[in-house]
């Protein structure tokens, strides 16, 4: 049987990757979580089981699914002997935006790479799976980067990096669900790149492979994960907790419609994606917090909000539900709304808050004065 290794056992994860994997047939899959070990701990209590629990508006369906290992992220020996095993085709991740950046993700990486290549454990494919434009092409930058010379020349010729669009909202656990993971019916996962050691056959389950995954990307970061961040920072303000309490919000939503009018712009079937995203945001049984979605916004703004606010400053124009969010974002940072979960956060007047996300937004002096207006 062929195998699998993922970092970041998280809810996302085991309702997604895992779930088109077991879908698929004839893998296993090892998982590693961050940082805590507490998942991995929970799950080998169990043999690795777990229920994903797939919950539509008016009633919930179960599945038992199985991983082949867990282990706490802190295992080290673990980690290296999965990389070294002969039998590894695939290396997926969910590790959040803001682990991309030098330092301990592409050490870790760069560590079990240079154990399969000692081991002459032949090619492998590594597949991003978090929210991040060109995600396969910046986490090779990242490895490359970080790699020396031998192990760069190795990685070109034994390592694939592919491109995805993942889609499935996956709400954090209550203390109430133990291992248990509980998750919309909606999914999609878009991937383009080389498999030069196989893959599972992701298809069966409807994951699609294209030659280019930008258009799709695109639309969903904008309009999906946009206008998560836009409900997530204005909902919280107006004393919402979840998605679907916000989108019920005439308020928020009235926002919500008038950034897709902005966003949608040359974006493929950018109607019907409004509509499915209406119906699944409206599913009051999926608790999608908001607290959730606001983490790390000084890694998120910048590729869900600002590349459209951009265009449209360009062309003349001042959005307001970009004002709106980022005079929300701002007030969220002084701790007017849920606490603040971002390393990176900014702190400062307006034109420091937008200075983090972009020198050409601190410029604006229109958009300042608006942003300002706006707290």
């Amino acid at each position: 049987m062929s195998r699998m290794l993922h970092l970041g056992l998280g809810n996302f994860f085991r309702a997604h990757q895992a779930w088109y994997t077991a879908a698929a047939g004839g893998w296993d899959i090892a998982a590693f979580t961050g940082r805590s070990p507490a998942v991995a701990d929970a799950l080998n209590a169990q043999g690795c089981r777990y229920t994903l629990i797939t919950r539509g508006p008016s009633h919930d369906t179960d599945q038992e699914l199985t991983l082949a290992a867990a282990y706490p992220g802190a295992d080290d020996a673990a980690w290296l002997r999965e990389w070294a095993a002969p039998d590894l085709a695939v290396v997926t991740l969910t590790v959040t935006e803001a682990a991309y950046r030098p330092g301990p993700l592409p050490r870790r990486l760069a560590a079990g790479l240079t154990a399969r290549r000692d081991t002459n454990g032949g090619p492998v494919t590594l597949i991003s799976c978090d929210n991040l434009p060109g995600n396969g092409t910046v986490l090779a930058r990242l490895i490359t980067q970080e790699a020396d010379p031998a192990l760069r020349e190795w990685i070109a010729a034994n390592v694939s990096f592919v491109d995805t669009v993942v889609d499935r909202i996956t709400p954090a656990s209550t203390p109430a669900d133990g291992t248990a993971v509980v998750t919309e019916p909606f999914t999609e996962w878009v991937l383009a790149g080389d498999f030069p050691a196989g893959r599972p056959a992701w298809e069966e389950a409807g994951a699609r492979f294209v030659d280019d995954v930008a258009p799709y990307e695109q639309r969903k970061l904008w309009l999906l994960n946009g206008g998560h961040t836009l409900l997530a920072y204005v909902g919280s303000l107006r004393g919402h907790i979840t998605v679907a309490s916000a989108v019920a919000d005439p308020y928020c939503r009235g926002l919500l419609e008038q950034w897709w009018d902005e966003a949608d712009a040359r974006l493929p079937e950018a109607g019907v994606y409004r509509t499915s995203l209406l119906e699944r945001w409206s599913n009051a049984r999926i608790e999608h917090r908001l607290a959730q979605i606001a983490a790390d916004g000084s890694v998120k703004i910048p590729v869900r909000i600002v590349p459209a606010l951009l265009r449209a400053r360009a062309e003349g124009r001042l959005p307001r539900p970009a004002v709106e969010l980022l005079a929300a974002w701002t007030r969220h940072l002084r701790g007017e709304s849920v606490p603040v979960r971002d390393t990176a956060a900014p702190t400062g007047a307006v034109p420091v808050v937008l200075r983090s996300l972009d020198e050409r937004l601190a410029a604006d002096e229109e958009l300042v004065a608006a942003v300002f207006g706006a707290l």
